[in-house]
């Protein structure tokens, strides 16, 4: 039986950085007595910089990897355009969880805010809970919310760093263990089964059970 615990959540949502790169120019000469003038121009290869990270991301991994489409806006070419909430709204195996998004009103704070790292559970880890115990907590807002952030981390976290014990925007720790793909999440509790989703603004890691917070 799960007990709602009453105390207000703490906002944790930073800002999402947006990187601006300004170029200028300078026309200080000038030949005399030509009337033809010479111009450099900013070399635009300094540009490129910016837009390789992305690039050098490990893909994501693991045995539920498969019930990510393989192209189109849920695929994960297409996740890795949208901010967390859009991109898991348009990947059929989170459906659930967009549900349960949407009813605890987090659309707007996943989407604006972050980074962040998500353990987000797909439809069977949903499945297994008992639907009437299912259909209370999706009307019950304040315990939604509380289970809901115990699964987000304030901070991007690749596959390749995860491990260890986090503090989760619900304000209870979280810890991680194993390795990539198969990581053990809140004490065995749940297992990635797919590791390094990205995002706009978060790393996804897909789970096969819903994690409970502490208390």
């Amino acid at each position: 039986m799960m007990q709602s615990n009453k105390r207000k959540l703490a906002a944790l949502v930073l800002p999402f950085a947006l990187l601006v790169a300004a170029c200028g120019s300078d026309s200080d000469s000038a030949e005399t007595g030509s009337d033809a003038t010479e111009t450099t121009a900013a070399p635009a290869d300094d540009m490129t910089e910016t837009t390789m990270g992305s690039e050098d991301m490990a893909a994501p991994e693991g045995d539920g990897c498969a019930a990510v489409p393989a192209d189109g806006d849920g695929s994960f070419d297409g996740m890795a355009q949208d901010p967390v909430a859009t991109a898991a709204s348009n990947n059929p195996a989170l459906s659930t969880l967009v549900t349960a998004v949407g009813a605890a009103d987090l659309v707007d704070t996943l989407n604006t805010g972050g980074p962040f790292t998500v353990f987000a559970p797909v439809n069977d880890a949903f499945a297994k809970i008992p639907a009437a115990d299912l259909d209370a907590v999706l009307a019950d807002t304040e315990l939604l919310t509380q289970i809901l952030t115990y699964h987000v981390v304030p901070e991007r976290i690749e596959a390749d760093e995860l491990g260890g014990t986090y503090t989760t925007v619900n304000g209870a720790d979280l810890t991680v263990s194993g390795d990539s793909p198969s990581f053990d999440v809140a004490d065995g509790s749940a297992t990635v089964i797919c590791a390094g989703v990205q995002t706009a603004n978060a790393t996804v890691y897909l789970i096969d059970s819903v994690l409970m917070p502490p208390g």
